[in-house]
């Protein structure tokens, strides 16, 4: 369950959340900044300012550094940022990751367990945390879908990032949930992969040995062209910089577009699963 927080850790009060992105806003007009002027002049976008201002989403560390230099707030953000702990729903591995996805001008995702979290409707992500175990109180489930939700939100909010899913068949064919769930999920899936600029391909069944065999696997590139991996594994997962290692993974990831059927094709399947149901 990707992204998913483990039992025992530290939620996110959104109080503290919506008071820092009082102080941003408080130094943006002071500044006499719009969102919109604002927004190039740290290097995010529109979508990523108005979210962090209404402390629906943690500031990154590259921010933080960036709005003190635009902002001249003599520490002020910086100091305020201090009092932010981890955001509810997100588990402790997953915070490098999941600061680095808005960043994103390229992400690339296989996964072989489950349809992956920015492509997951509310209805199929519910279904995972109320099964998940250790079991959840019905709070926690309400904020793990919640930052789930605005996750997912990265595919709408950004439509010049380049985004390519792989997912392998056996994980679209497992019923998660009543028929009406997976048929809302397929339909999800089918319309996200309209956008221009989202890629879903699927890894057929009938294709024996693939190079995505050894898990789950990420790709991403920054504005600045510097690629970042991540796996992921039971309550554990790693994110690479070492340009080695990040290449290796590139190279099976490339190889995984060939092997998958391709987008055509892979419509045509999710719509036979579909109609499966």
């Amino acid at each position: 369950m990707t992204g998913q927080n483990p039992k025992g850790t530290e939620p996110e009060t959104s109080e503290s959340l919506k008071a820092f992105g009082e102080v941003l806003k408080a130094f943006r007009k002071r500044a006499g900044l719009t969102q919109e002027q604002f927004a190039p002049l740290v290097g995010y976008s529109l979508p990523m300012i108005a979210s962090i201002e209404q402390g629906r989403r943690v500031p990154s560390k590259k921010f933080l550094e960036k709005a003190e230099e635009v902002l001249d707030a003599f520490g002020v953000i910086r100091a305020a940022a201090k009092h932010l702990t981890r955001k509810a729903g997100l588990a402790k591995w997953f915070e490098e990751w999941a600061e680095l996805e808005p960043l994103a001008v390229t992400l690339y995702t296989f996964e072989n367990r489950l349809v992956p979290g920015l492509l997951q409707t509310p209805a199929y992500a519910r279904t995972l945390f109320e099964r998940q175990i250790p079991a959840m109180g019905d709070d926690k489930i309400e904020s793990n879908l919640a930052t789930r939700v605005e996750r997912a939100s990265l595919l709408t909010d950004h439509p010049e990032t380049i985004y390519s899913f792989i997912i392998e068949e056996h994980a679209l064919r497992r019923q998660l949930g009543s028929a009406e769930v997976m048929r809302e999920q397929i339909d999800h899936i089918l319309a996200l992969g309209e956008r221009r600029n989202i890629d879903i391909q699927v890894m057929s069944q009938a294709r024996g040995h693939h190079s995505g065999l050894d898990g789950p696997l990420r790709l991403l590139e920054t504005h600045e062209n510097t690629w970042y991996a991540y796996c992921e594994g039971q309550e554990t997962g790693q994110l690479f910089s070492d340009p080695k290692v990040v290449s290796i993974l590139q190279q099976r990831y490339a190889r995984m577009r060939a092997q998958a059927l391709p987008v055509e094709a892979s419509v045509g399947l999710l719509r036979e699963i579909r109609g499966a149901l």
